[in-house]
């Protein structure tokens, strides 16, 4: 394990950046994908409010290693693009202001009753236009793998990293299992794109469960992202509702949380990172 960084979207065990300090440090993590903060999504803080939580991070030892950002959430036929432009240049700035060396994304919500490869070439101009707005910042781009979106199965993921070339990826084995997935395949045709890992696990019912309980086959992704030199994981247990998780999701759906009960969040943020933990 020691060769292994964990970060956390901790706004799981805790909305506020203290609850959040005092999760990771009571497990052991070495840092944040900030995802939410004082009740604000990571996209809507203000500049002096990023300051403020670099310099609590600073004081405890604590890195933001990706900010979790919603960009790309859009729909591609009715959301402005222009104005998510705007959007996503102030995320660069708060990322450079809390040392973030990558920004999560995503390909854009696909109307449900139409076919996916319609979007293929304006989801890549616009991937496109965004990784080079990023230029110069310092912050890697990495397109996590959604249910809706383009890229939610790996062929599609595949079109994405093979189009733009600056762009890297966030696995995540529970999406995938959610689309019908299957991770080793998934891995097997993505894994050399693949920047970090969400460690975050699903039964095909979909339900979400602890690492290693559901049909991700996070064990065997975990050991082969290591073989390849992979040193970063994001926890994201989602083993409870936490505030702000309705709006992580596309209208109509919901999470579909396991049937594990917690007296409160910090305890299920815990058992969801003491599960990974067992499996290294």
């Amino acid at each position: 394990m020691e060769d292994l960084r964990i970060f956390a979207f901790a706004d799981e065990a805790d909305p506020t950046i203290d609850g959040q300090i005092a999760a990771m440090k009571r497990n052991g993590l070495a840092g944040l994908e900030i995802r939410g903060v004082d009740g604000e999504n990571i996209g809507k803080i203000s500049v002096e409010k990023a300051k403020e939580v670099r310099a609590r991070l600073d004081a405890e030892g604590l890195v933001t290693w990706s900010i979790g950002s919603p960009i790309g959430k859009i729909n591609i036929e009715t959301d402005d693009f222009e104005a998510h432009k705007d959007d996503f240049k102030r995320q660069l700035e708060i990322a450079n202001i809390l040392g973030a060396e990558n920004l999560r994304m995503f390909s854009f919500y696909i109307p449900k009753d139409k076919d996916p490869a319609i979007y293929k070439n304006e989801v890549i101009d616009r991937l496109g236009t965004l990784a080079t707005l990023a230029v110069g910042s310092g912050v890697i781009l990495c397109h996590e793998n959604e249910k809706g979106i383009y890229g939610d199965n790996a062929a599609r993921c595949l079109d994405i990293l093979e189009a733009v070339p600056l762009l890297r990826a966030v696995f995540d084995p529970a999406n995938f299992v959610q689309c019908g997935q299957d991770t080793i395949e998934a891995w097997e045709l993505l894994k050399t794109y693949v920047k970090y890992l969400h460690i975050k696990d699903a039964k095909l019912d979909g339900d979400i469960v602890p690492a290693g309980e559901g049909a991700g086959n996070i064990p065997f992704i975990l050991n082969e992202y290591r073989m390849q030199g992979g040193f970063a994981v994001t926890m994201e247990p989602h083993l409870a509702e936490f505030s702000g998780l309705g709006n992580l999701e596309q209208e109509g759906e919901k999470s579909q949380v396991g049937g594990l009960r917690f007296a409160n969040l910090h305890e299920a943020f815990d058992h969801g990172v003491s599960a990974f933990k067992a499996l290294l």
